[in-house]
């Protein structure tokens, strides 16, 4: 194990500890969250419905992301997870700009440019990937990965805006 693989594991360990952060604030109200009663409503009004089921689909859907990209099992599909539920998060706040301190999208992006950047490295030597031999130095695996993750955001992007849209609110 060299020096990139020393740095891919710390990169990993961070980001995944960031995403489970971010799933176990909106879950379970941990390290200052609202926990599913605070943060569905934001859901809700974001077009994320039903809020409390949606909750709960990110926060999977992040822990398990996190929990790929820590151990490098599946890595390609960690980043994915992580990738697509950056960019679904992200979109509400987009029509803010980036910064976070202007209501921005700027803490999605960054976690999900991450887990896309490390999709294109890899997860070094110190991978259960790595250990079980799993060939991830193939060009069209982070290829893959990065599409999935961009994919997989888009329903539920274009489902949240229908049930925003001035034709969804009209009972008529």
């Amino acid at each position: 194990m060299d020096q990139t693989d020393v740095g891919l594991l710390l990169l990993r360990v961070v980001l995944a500890a960031l995403i489970a952060g971010h799933a176990l604030q909106k879950s379970v109200g941990w390290f200052g969250g609202g926990g599913r009663s605070q943060t569905a409503p934001v859901f809700e009004a974001w077009g994320f419905r039903p809020g409390t089921v949606m909750v709960t689909v990110a926060a999977v859907s992040e822990l398990a992301g996190a929990a790929l990209i820590v151990t490098g099992l599946a890595f390609p599909l960690g980043c994915a997870i992580v990738l697509g539920t950056m960019i679904v998060a992200a979109s509400p706040t987009a029509k803010n700009g980036l910064w976070a301190q202007q209501g921005g999208c700027e803490v999605p992006v960054f976690y999900g440019l991450l887990a896309a950047c490390l999709a294109v490295t890899g997860p070094g030597d110190a991978s259960l990937d790595h250990v079980l031999d799993v060939p991830l130095d193939h060009w069209w695996v982070p290829v893959a990965a990065i599409a999935l993750g961009v994919i997989a955001a888009v329903p539920p992007i274009v489902r949240s805006r229908r049930l925003l849209s001035p034709i969804a609110k009209d009972p008529s």
